[in-house]
């Protein structure tokens, strides 16, 4: 990782999960949020995770985004080692259809929280819109974005009620 300033980390456990988090980044790309995305895994490079979670927030870094299946521990082991604000997203990976990297990410215990989007693409998504808010709260420029945003998606709904209708 270089030294660069960044908004957003985004971890993922492993380079399978690139077509679900790439949700992701097409979100990120279009408020023009800076991030880094690197595949890290909480159980077989855990120091590596750490010493990312270091730099990316010598680099600015305000929140973190961590995509994993199966037993699904990085993001908690990211709110281990970090005081920002951590998103979790879920990856289908086994036989449960999600649910066990779902309850592994959502599943913290107190004072180390990791917040959980759904399982997937739409998770994926979720989770930048979730970082841009976070991000929202101190900078006005991603407020206005999210502002816009929000109404696109109002204007997109109503056209389609109106067509519906016609």
């Amino acid at each position: 990782m270089t030294n660069q300033t960044i908004d957003v980390a985004i971890i993922m456990g492993s380079d399978s999960d690139l077509p679900i988090v790439e949700a992701c980044f097409s979100v990120l790309d279009s408020f023009g949020v800076k991030y880094t995305k690197n595949v890290m895994s909480a159980h077989r490079t855990p120091h590596e995770v750490m010493e990312l979670i270091k730099t990316s927030e010598t680099n600015g870094c305000k929140v973190f985004i961590a995509a994993a299946g199966m037993a699904a521990h990085l993001a908690g082991a990211v709110a281990a080692h970090s005081i920002r604000p951590v998103i979790g997203i879920p990856i289908e990976s086994g036989g449960m259809g999600g649910l066990d990297s779902l309850l592994s990410t959502v599943m913290m215990p107190p004072g180390v929280p990791v917040a959980t989007v759904a399982v997937g693409k739409s998770g994926a998504k979720n989770s930048a819109i979730l970082a841009v808010q976070i991000l929202a709260t101190s900078d006005k420029e991603f407020a206005q974005k999210l502002h816009d945003y929000k109404n696109n998606m109002r204007e997109e709904v109503l056209k389609k009620d109106q067509a519906l209708n016609s």
